[in-house]
């Protein structure tokens, strides 16, 4: 494996102080840009390392829950102003080790950080609970109160955003946090939370860097964590699930998803295949839990609407995520570039499919020398296809005809997932009526663009359980509610 001339040393946070882990043991983080190049060296931590950062947690917790939740919302701004400052760092970082586009990808995500932190930041008054009218001689009431330590553990594709969605709230419900990054991509989330911890009081943040075996396995099963808040692909949901059944915590998971889109003949224009390729989140190589990775077109659009689409597609520059011409970067590992052209090969090989655009990537040129997937749509495909069914997690769309409204939302619901789903159509009484018998929890009409802070998010079916990056998602997931009732009487 080469290396480049000296990668960076990292380390974590725990208890407010930034250490090696226990045993001196690191990993390599490689820009997935240039095969095999280390960018880094991060502390591989394992049970010794978790037992410390939930025991720091757990002793920073009665201080802070003490806090004023408006003085925990100031701190959180504060952070916010922070990462304004810091974001082109954070854009470059993040780059540099999940293969995201620069200037489609990574510094959008870099600035979304802020709008969460400041968005809950304001929400530390919004704590409230309710009275409940038991009659004169009654006054019963209802208070949120935080759960203790959140275990926070999330995904390589949108690292810091989704660390911002899990930090931001729990912290402001007045949880302290342990934080585990992935191993593909700790480097962003260790530089947010440098930045977060200039702001908080010792051991209220902290983040562990590792293995989901050796990190996250041991995270989810300690005696000390109160709650567990997961985003990542679905069979890891369920084992991390069950290890919370033992102890009966509560869970929020924010799974995987094969989301549909259906095209509707009277929006087969070329604002709608802008939507559809943002919708199919290309810009991020396809690495998304909300790709719309099955586009269901009506049968008397659908060769010339794939034609356009495919004509955009093509004009789309993949390459070298730190150069801002690119809008696509890299596959994010060996292991998923790898599990990627498996589907892509599979789909290739498959009766009757076709390749409107893309396929297996180039074995030379530029584009060999790392990660790169380009754009690749099969036509003609069934929907229970195994390219039609599992999530690919790659830059690669299926396409699938349909001519009666309910067999395109039988195929549409005809999944495990559940997450989102996008509708294409002028006609906003249909548009409406499809997007209402979809079985999704995200679903958008005549748009694909990503979640707003403020909106409720999360799947139906396996696509995850509760709601998160809103006021709502904020008491549901991070907060408990308690009765108290007092007898006024004599």
């Amino acid at each position: 494996m080469s290396a480049v001339a000296s990668p960076t040393r990292e380390k974590m946070l725990v208890g407010g102080e930034w250490v090696e882990s226990a045993d001196g043991r690191t990993f390599d983080v490689e820009t997935p840009a240039k095969r095999g190049t280390v960018v880094a060296q991060v502390p591989r931590s394992g049970p010794a390392d978790v037992d410390r950062a939930v025991r720091a947690a757990a002793a920073a917790f009665p201080a802070w829950r003490e806090v004023a939740p408006r003085d925990r919302g100031r701190l959180l701004l504060r952070i916010a102003d922070d990462v304004d400052a810091a974001v082109e760092d954070l854009a470059r970082t993040l780059a540099m080790e999940t293969g995201n586009a620069i200037r489609t990808q990574a510094r959008p995500e870099a600035e979304l950080v802020a709008d969460v932190f400041r968005y809950f930041g304001g929400l530390g008054g919004e704590l409230k609970g309710e009275t409940v009218p038991l009659g004169e001689q009654m006054f019963s009431y209802t208070r949120r109160e935080p759960f203790g330590v959140v275990a926070a553990i999330v995904p390589w594709n949108v690292p810091v955003l989704i660390a911002a969605w899990k930090v931001a709230p729990a912290l402001c419900a007045g949880n302290t946090v342990v934080l585990k990054p992935s191993a593909n991509a700790p480097l962003a989330v260790l530089e947010l939370a440098r930045i977060c911890q200039t702001h908080l009081p010792k051991g209220v943040l902290n983040v562990v860097t590792g293995t989901g075996e050796e990190v996250g396995t041991p995270l989810a099963e300690h005696p000390l964590v109160r709650k567990i808040s997961f985003t990542g692909n679905t069979e890891t949901g369920k084992a991390i699930l069950r290890l919370a059944a033992d102890r009966i915590i509560p869970v929020t998971l924010e799974l995987g998803g094969k989301s549909p889109q259906i095209l509707f003949p009277d929006a087969a224009d070329e604002r709608t295949a802008d939507g559809v390729i943002a919708a199919m989140r290309f810009a991020r190589q396809g690495q998304s839990c909300t790709a719309g990775s099955r586009l269901f077109v009506h049968e008397s659009v659908f060769d010339p609407f794939l034609e356009t689409l495919a004509g955009k597609l093509a004009k789309m520059k993949v390459g070298d995520p730190l150069d801002e011409a690119n809008d696509m970067g890299a596959i994010v590992s060996r292991q998923q570039f790898e599990k990627v052209v498996g589907y892509i090969d599979e789909g290739a090989r498959q009766r009757g499919a076709r390749a409107v655009i893309g396929g297996l990537p180039p074995t030379e040129g530029p584009l060999a020398a790392g990660y790169y997937v380009e754009p690749t749509v099969f036509a003609n495909v069934r929907n229970d296809w195994r390219i039609a069914r599992e999530e690919i997690f790659g830059p690669v769309l299926v396409a699938i005809p349909w001519s009666d409204v309910g067999d395109a939302v039988r195929m549409a619901n005809d999944t495990h997932y559940g997450l989102a789903a996008y509708i294409w159509s002028r006609d906003i009484t249909k548009a409406l009526r499809t997007a209402h018998a979809v079985d999704a929890g995200w679903v958008q009409i005549n748009q694909g663009i990503g979640q707003v802070v403020g909106q409720p998010y999360g799947g139906f079916k396996e696509s995850g359980l509760g709601r998160e990056n809103s006021l709502e998602g904020m008491l549901e997931s991070f907060t408990q509610r308690k009765s108290v009732t007092i007898n006024l009487g004599s």
